[in-house]
């Protein structure tokens, strides 16, 4: 199993949990940080593009000895459907991806949410500054209910994203092909999403051709809200059906 994080975020985001977990049953589970994550700052995260993010996936899944089920959350969500797009695999999992028509609505919809945050100028250039204020992450990657010393904890880990990625790619310049995707996907969402809607998360299931699964009282970081091993469990119970 082979796990992408989503923006701002790095491998550590599974290894709080997920890791762990489906070791323990039996998986060799691994997670990459994307290229400019985890203090990579040589070159700058700015330089990079979603397809240099796919790219950083197909190295590692091509350095494991059979290709690894992929599971990507957010934008790790829709570098994993363009992954899947070209490449083969037993399965891929879509946890509150991105949707495969990009980040237009969602960027709009939170920028308007914490609007007397989102005017900074040099967010244009550092999206942390935005998305790492900790009134912005909350409201965003948690659920209300999540203790605040987890909310403090990881939003203390997140790092700078690439504006190439926020801004142009997602956004309108390289987006999905979901038709060109064969593999069986799972599609899981949050009731209480703070970044994508579910009607979003419903959409992109749509396009993969199966139905979106919601959590109830969980935010968008499913792998590290209180209530995570529901999802995996939910993700381990799905793979079993698969035989793979």
């Amino acid at each position: 199993m082979l796990f992408v994080h989503g923006a701002f975020h790095g491998a550590w985001c599974w290894d709080e949990h997920f890791l762990d977990y489906f070791t323990e049953r039996g998986y060799r589970a691994l997670a990459v940080s994307l290229r400019g994550h985890c203090g990579e700052t040589n070159p700058p995260v700015n330089d990079f593009t979603v397809s240099d993010y796919v790219d950083d996936v197909r190295t590692v899944a091509r350095s494991l000895p059979t290709p690894p089920v992929v599971i990507g959350h957010s934008m790790g969500g829709f570098v994993v459907q363009k992954y899947l797009a070209a490449h083969p695999a037993p399965a891929g999992v879509l946890l509150a991806s991105a949707p495969p028509y990009g980040l237009r609505r969602a960027m709009f919809r939170v920028a308007a949410r914490n609007a007397r945050h989102s005017g900074r100028p040099a967010a244009l250039r550092r999206p942390l500054l935005f998305f790492g204020n900790p009134a912005v992450a909350r409201a965003t990657f948690y659920h209300p209910d999540t203790p605040e010393e987890l909310v403090g904890r990881y939003t203390d880990r997140l790092c700078d994203e690439s504006t190439r990625v926020l801004y142009r790619d997602l956004l309108y310049a390289d987006l999905a092909e979901p038709e060109r995707v064969t593999s069986p996907t799972l599609v899981l969402g949050a009731a209480g999403d703070g970044f994508f809607s579910e009607h979003e998360v419903t959409a992109t299931a749509r396009a993969y051709r199966t139905h979106a699964e919601f959590f109830p009282g969980m935010g968008h970081n499913l792998m590290l809200e209180p209530g995570w091993a529901v999802v995996a469990d939910r993700i381990d119970r799905w793979l079993d059906t698969l035989s793979l």
